[in-house]
């Protein structure tokens, strides 16, 4: 498939003073989204036709979808596409914020640097598109709702899509904002049932568990209270658990893939992908081997 497919290249803008959230930062700390109920839409079709494509159902125990994370920067359309190559099954595009209060220093660092070479919201959506001139797997950005609300709720789901974006995550929009904004939701250890459910009933065709208490980044060992959210969650739900945040090593994956129906992996995909596609290809591999053994 084309690189450009007759859009624009995507080259490294010039730094710019601000993002653009500008003055509309919040400093409340991240809230668990959800929403109402919906029928499933395109990212949800998408996903789960692929999971039909590798042999399984959504939600079966096997096979395990893989989800790397990336945050968006001029490389970032290649690196998408080798970690496809490398057997991702769905790539999470971040689009950076100056505040981002979900995520460990990895993240920060990547998101800072993404910033200081201009990767503002517009840039951001412009990579999208040419990840997706690249892969056909499903493509979800995540990001804050600050984001949003400088440029707009709807004019955000308008570009994205049209983009190529198959949902969106928005780490700290709650439950009863924006319904128009169709999202995976994320839940937590902390969660109570009732929040659990809130998030179940609005989810978009996946649920994120974030498996700790604290922000991303890597980790010694899987979260203990990992395998009590699945229980607490599966046992309201057959929407497909994905789990994330502190998964680093193929034997973390392959844990995780023990209990949820994917793995998501973040700060370790974005420092191996410093060293480039090839490197980022070799290494999702060992994922897909750890959670496919």
């Amino acid at each position: 498939m084309s690189s450009t497919n007759g859009r624009k290249s995507l080259a490294a803008p010039d730094a710019r003073a601000s993002d653009d959230a500008g003055s509309t930062e919040r400093d409340a700390l991240p809230a668990e989204p959800g929403f109402a109920r919906r029928e499933p839409d395109d990212g949800m079709v998408d996903a789960a036709e692929k999971e039909r494509a590798r042999g399984g159902t959504m939600g079966s125990a096997t096979p395990k979808s893989l989800v790397i994370y990336l945050v968006c920067e001029p490389e970032t359309p290649a690196l998408a596409e080798a970690a496809v190559e490398g057997g991702a099954d769905l790539i999470e595009l971040g689009i950076p914020f100056s505040d981002p209060l979900a995520e460990g220093p990895t993240i920060r660092v990547a998101s800072e640097r993404a910033l200081a070479r201009g990767m503002r919201t517009a840039e951001c959506i412009e990579c999208i598109a040419e990840v997706r001139a690249r892969v056909d797997a499903p493509l979800v950005p995540m990001t804050y709702a600050a984001i949003l609300e400088a440029y707009g709720y709807d004019r955000f789901v308008t570009d994205t899509r049209s983009a190529g974006a198959t949902s969106a995550i928005v780490v700290d929009l709650p439950v009863e904002d924006h319904p128009e904004v169709r999202r995976v939701q994320l839940v937590a250890p902390t969660s109570t049932d009732e929040r659990i459910a809130a998030c179940v009933a609005g989810t978009d065709g996946w649920l994120y568990l974030v498996s700790l208490t604290g922000t991303t980044g890597a980790r010694d060992e899987v979260s203990p209270a990992l395998a009590g959210l699945v229980e607490r969650t599966r046992a309201v739900t057959d929407v497909p658990l994905y789990a994330g945040f502190g998964i680093s090593t193929p034997a973390h994956a392959a844990t995780v893939a023990q209990f949820a129906d994917g793995v998501v992996v973040g700060s370790r995909a974005v420092q191996v992908a410093e060293g480039g596609p090839a490197a980022l290809r070799e290494y999702v591999r060992t994922l897909r081997e750890a959670i496919d053994a």
